[in-house]
């Protein structure tokens, strides 16, 4: 070969393999009513497929900016006034390291590791990242706000509840031990599990988390989630977020609402006019636009980003490890719901990329995802974040982008390590005022409520079934519109802590919507046999689906006899043509 012919291989060597032939411009075109739509698909990338470098960065961007509304959140509502009331240094620290801590343990789900000398792995070899599970704010809240009332945390003299980390501690703690359940059940078969936690009792669990999340949306929509949304005439909280704050209001007022709607708003004209990449980061814009009209008219403090380190990174800062009898049993209801989502996203995951969803194969992605996810827990715990769950809108973005390749998915870890290093980055997170935040989280926690819907919808309503709905939701619903409900149950008093934490804790799981749910459909779904009724409407669901395909058969049958019979009549006119009057 000359050495012109080496350099022409080289050079197009050098060009597949860092940016190859994709059609880039199809992530950035925007669905415009006036511009013409391509009719060619984009290539499909499968899980080990070659792919140019440049393109795995760039959707591993895609894949990042799409977890980042869901990774953010948590932490931000915990640190915050409805949650344990850090400062802006500890919430900064914890919105770093939750970005740290999801780049690192997406990449063990997505890497796959075998456990030495057994059939067990951790892992699904997949895009299935991970993120800061929303599913334990409701039972976080709940206790922290029982600990400001039983002395567990301190208050001042007037009211005002004071800085926690004792109580972020012992939240973690718990989190850490109860984590030990899932990964326990990673390795009980998936049929057993699905027999177990079928989707009539994980679809309105995951409903009732996502209603009760979204009234705290709603509140920091209209001003704040903490002490300034109870509208107070005096105080520090007279008005949102405080009233030292910049551009500070009082809760509710039509500012809040307007800059939250922007938020919104944004969001649906991204899914209607948007492009791929811009659809699939719809919540993102959105954020980005409510930040720029909060910035221009006044709503930012800069101050928390210049006192910010250039730097963080895990354990900058700890809190006390501790365990809090009373979220114990709610916090392995989190954990079950957390092994079921898993189940379901994987199974997506395998969907849309392509690949087999049952057999050997899938049921050992499904075992190593489940043990990664319950591992996850454990040793989120351990770096000072709350309980991590398997992210479901990757999945929207492999199919949009038609790529389910393992680069895309070490590009997207890569990118949240970034962002998380660099803690000014974190600090201009947590600047964003309490209204953008809420209208951003609206919409994420309405789409936990609709996921729930979803899975509801793939149980048939035979009466059954209506029945556990219909119980257990009344249960749910009633708790999470009046919350204090169960409150004034227990009347004890005494010295034995013990007896009071296990009151505290009957008490916590009877206020948390989800917990009561969940525990009722799955209690009555092992109990409750299925009727006579039920295996009727299953035989005639079967008998109308082959009756279907019998009239498909006799339809086709009678297609090609009347083929035949035009066939027959055609020779017999050409025959008669072709004999002499």
């Amino acid at each position: 070969m000359s050495g012109k012919d080496a350099k022409l291989t080289l050079r197009s060597t050098i060009r597949d393999g860092l940016i190859g032939d994709y059609d880039y411009a199809f992530l950035f075109k925007p669905n415009l009513p006036f511009m013409r739509k391509s009719r060619r698909a984009a290539p499909f990338f499968g899980l080990n497929d070659h792919m140019p470098l440049l393109l795995a960065l760039v959707l591993g961007f895609q894949h990042a900016l799409s977890m980042l509304a869901g990774v953010i959140t948590p932490p931000l509502i915990l640190a915050g006034q409805g949650g344990v009331n850090l400062g802006p240094g500890d919430a900064q620290y914890l919105v770093s390291t939750s970005l740290i801590v999801c780049g690192l343990l997406s990449a063990v789900q997505i890497t796959r590791f075998h456990i030495y000398k057994t059939p067990y792995y951790i892992g699904t070899g997949l895009i299935s990242v991970v993120g800061t599970s929303f599913t334990v704010i409701p039972v976080a809240t709940g206790a922290f706000a029982q600990m400001y009332a039983t002395g567990y945390c301190p208050k001042a003299a007037d009211g005002t509840k004071l800085p926690c980390p004792k109580a972020y501690g012992a939240l973690i703690g718990t989190g850490t031990v109860c984590a030990l359940l899932e990964i326990l059940l990673s390795f009980t078969r998936p049929k057993l599990l699905k027999k177990i936690f079928p989707p009539l009792v994980t679809g309105p669990t995951v409903a009732l988390i996502g209603i009760h999340l979204i009234e705290t949306g709603f509140r920091n929509w209209a001003g704040g989630s903490g002490s300034c949304s109870d509208r107070p005439t005096s105080g520090p909280f007279r008005l949102c977020p405080s009233n030292n704050a910049p551009h500070a209001l009082p809760w509710g007022s039509a500012e809040f609402i307007g800059l939250g709607f922007s938020v919104f708003v944004t969001i649906i004209l991204c899914e209607r006019f948007g492009s791929p990449i811009m659809k699939s980061c719809a919540v993102v814009m959105g954020l980005l636009v409510g930040c720029i009209i909060a910035g221009a008219t006044g709503y930012f403090s800069a101050s928390g980003i210049r006192a910010a380190p250039a730097v963080s990174f895990i354990w900058v800062k700890t809190f006390p490890l501790s365990i809090y009898g009373p979220i114990v049993l709610p916090l392995l209801a989190v954990y079950i719901v957390l092994m079921m989502e898993a189940i379901g996203d994987i199974t997506a995951t395998c969907d849309v990329s392509r690949l087999e969803v049952e057999g050997e194969l899938f049921d050992s992605r499904i075992q190593g995802g489940v043990l990664a996810d319950g591992f996850n827990g454990l040793l989120s715990g351990l770096l000072t974040i709350t309980p991590l769950s398997t992210f479901a809108q990757n999945n929207g973005v492999i199919a949009l982008t038609r790529c389910a390749n393992r680069k895309a998915g070490y590009a997207a870890c890569f990118f949240l390590l970034i962002m998380g290093i660099f803690s000014k980055f974190a600090a201009a997170l947590v600047a964003i005022p309490g209204a953008v935040l809420g209208g951003m989280t609206t919409f994420l926690f309405s789409a936990v409520a609709v996921s729930g819907v979803r899975i509801i919808s793939t149980v048939p309503f035979t009466r059954r079934n209506r029945f556990i709905l219909t119980a257990a939701l009344a249960l749910g619903f009633g708790a999470t519109l009046v919350p204090n409900w169960f409150q004034y149950v227990f009347t004890y008093e005494g010295d034995n802590h013990s007896k009071k934490g296990f009151f505290n804790a009957i008490t916590l799981v009877c206020e948390t919507g989800f917990a009561l749910t969940g525990f009722s459909a799955m209690f009555l779904n092992l109990v409750l046999q299925e009727e006579v009724e039920d295996h009727v409407v299953d035989e005639i669901q079967e008998g109308l689906e082959a009756a279907k395909t019998a009239d498909r058969n006799d339809d086709e049958m009678d297609r090609e006899e009347w083929a035949r019979i035009e066939k027959g009549k055609g020779a017999d006119l050409e025959k008669a043509a072709g004999k002499p009057a």
